[in-house]
């Protein structure tokens, strides 16, 4: 299974760097990890919602750009689907018994997603009603990802 990660903005803090390269390292026994990075724009203080809209939308098409035809797209979107751990590693099995050997997870920048990229979405995944910074999501996103894979394989890492 090929397991792509299309974020908008770099890593800056090198502890979000030090955690993401931990558990690409952890991954690699399980799948094939790509992370992808896309600029962000810049939001000026006070934006009207139509400059945001507009930000939004370019950072979409840059995600979009990245996404492969036949890939099944998981964006995370805080009105998006609530799940365990549990069952994340469910659907991500029941993903790869199916057929589905490329996933691609979206998160988007400091404005959240683009209305074109929520679209293109086979599911939307909340972690939380909560916002987190998306270079901290990276981490979280990658650690439950990992996560799942030690829960399938029945390993001791998820109680």
């Amino acid at each position: 299974m090929k397991i792509t990660v299309v974020a908008v903005g770099k890593l800056k803090e090198k502890f979000y760097v030090q955690a993401v390269e931990e558990y690409a390292k952890r991954l690699s026994r399980y799948c094939r990890l790509e992370i992808l990075q896309v600029a962000d724009e810049k939001t000026p203080d006070g934006a009207s919602e139509a400059a945001e809209r507009q930000i939004r939308e370019k950072e979409g098409k840059r995600i979009l750009s990245q996404i492969k035809d036949g890939a099944y797209v998981i964006a995370l979107a805080i009105q998006g689907e609530m799940v365990t751990s549990e069952g994340l590693a469910e659907r991500l099995e029941r993903l790869a018994v199916d057929g589905n050997g490329h996933i691609v997870f979206v998160i988007g920048g400091s404005l959240g997603l683009s209305d074109e990229v929520l679209n293109r979405a086979d599911w939307k995944l909340s972690f939380s009603r909560m916002t987190f910074p998306h270079q901290l999501m990276r981490v979280i996103l990658l650690e439950q990802v990992y996560r799942s894979y030690r829960i399938q394989s029945g390993e001791p890492y998820h109680k």
